[in-house]
């Protein structure tokens, strides 16, 4: 039904403007009585199979939304009712900004691939943590970033706001430094700074009663050598663990689509990156001797997909173009085939 109806309606209309139309109309529907167990019984599966522990917290199932759906945390609660076990938040910075100026948001509808250039666009820390304060019903992550004007020289200090301000209301930390559409921030994954960066917030962390658990966000396009580094900062630092992977800037050869789509400034997501991330993961798990939680994020559109990252060594997954493309049918489809495999 999805994909036959709604999606055809969704793709008539500018992404980012459809994107807030489906908020809108999802707020909307959750006030009608029973929609919400309705919503449940359709997309939730629970079974005991599925439950995995992570970093000291248990997951109902290994199936996340990814950051930047719901940046603000204005959704969290009606989105769980779609199956998701858990949700990140953000990425947020510490004060509001508008992001990169529209359109930065495009679809390649032949290679099932979004590319995006938002900018970190969220309406600061202090409105995350107010809408954190309602109660939840799924576990929550929060991800975390720096402001565009905010240089790299002082970014330590924007990370450790945003980490202050969420730690009362969130399950898990992650900390983005791989975006690449905040000007200089990818230089962050550079082992000093990267190796500075976490060393402080692993210290404000440990000087808290019950540490939260603290993940990195990568690039796909790191080298081998740079994800040694990762590696080798993750075990130095006592970091949980990692996402991999954020958007692509590179992958753009074997596109479908025409090339001024294709050449567009921004990150790529969806079917383009799956082969690369889980590439990513392989690497990650083997190379550390599964020293640290991955949690696999690319490309992800089947069960087939989800199981490939899981077997490549992750622990947990996220999906989010997958989500746009194949509609919420996709996390139970991918729990349904967990249980039987």
């Amino acid at each position: 039904m999805y994909k036959l109806f709604i999606r055809p309606l969704f793709f008539l209309s500018d992404p980012e403007k459809a994107h807030y139309f489906t908020f809108t109309l999802l707020k909307l529907l959750h006030k009608i009585p029973g929609f919400s167990w309705f919503i449940q019984q359709l997309f939730t599966v629970n079974h005991p199979k599925l439950e995995r522990k992570v970093f000291g917290i248990t997951f109902k199932n290994p199936v996340g939304l990814a950051a930047g759906f719901d940046k603000n945390a204005d959704l969290y609660n009606e989105l769980s009712d779609f199956g998701f076990s858990f949700i990140e938040v953000g990425t947020v910075t510490p004060k509001p900004q508008e992001g990169n100026p529209k359109k930065r948001v495009f679809r390649l509808v032949s290679d099932e691939a979004i590319i995006n250039r938002m900018g970190f666009n969220n309406i600061g820390v202090d409105h995350l943590v107010n809408n954190l304060k309602s109660e939840k019903r799924v576990i929550i992550g929060g991800n975390i970033g720096k402001n565009k004007d905010t240089s790299n020289e002082t970014a330590n200090s924007d990370y450790v706001i945003c980490f202050e301000a969420l730690y009362d209301y969130v399950d898990y930390f992650t900390v983005n430094v791989s975006s690449p559409n905040t000007p200089g921030l990818r230089s962050l994954q550079d082992k000093e700074p990267l190796k500075l960066l976490l060393s402080e917030l692993q210290q404000l962390n440990k000087s808290k009663k019950a540490p939260k658990p603290i993940l990195l966000k990568i690039a796909p396009d790191l080298t081998n050598e740079q994800l040694l580094d990762i590696i080798e900062i993750i075990n130095e630092t006592k970091l949980d663990g990692v996402i991999a992977t954020n958007s692509s800037i590179h992958l753009r050869d074997d596109l479908k689509a025409s090339d001024d789509k294709k050449n567009l400034v921004g990150g790529i997501s969806g079917k383009p990156l799956k082969e690369r991330s889980t590439e990513v993961i392989k690497f990650l798990a083997d190379k550390s001797n599964k020293s640290f939680a991955i949690i696999g994020v690319g490309g992800i559109h089947s069960a087939a997909d989800a199981m490939e990252k899981l077997n490549a060594g992750a622990d947990l997954i996220q999906i989010y173009t997958g989500f746009i493309y194949e509609g919420p049918a996709l996390i139970k489809e991918i729990n349904n085939y967990l249980i039987k495999n």
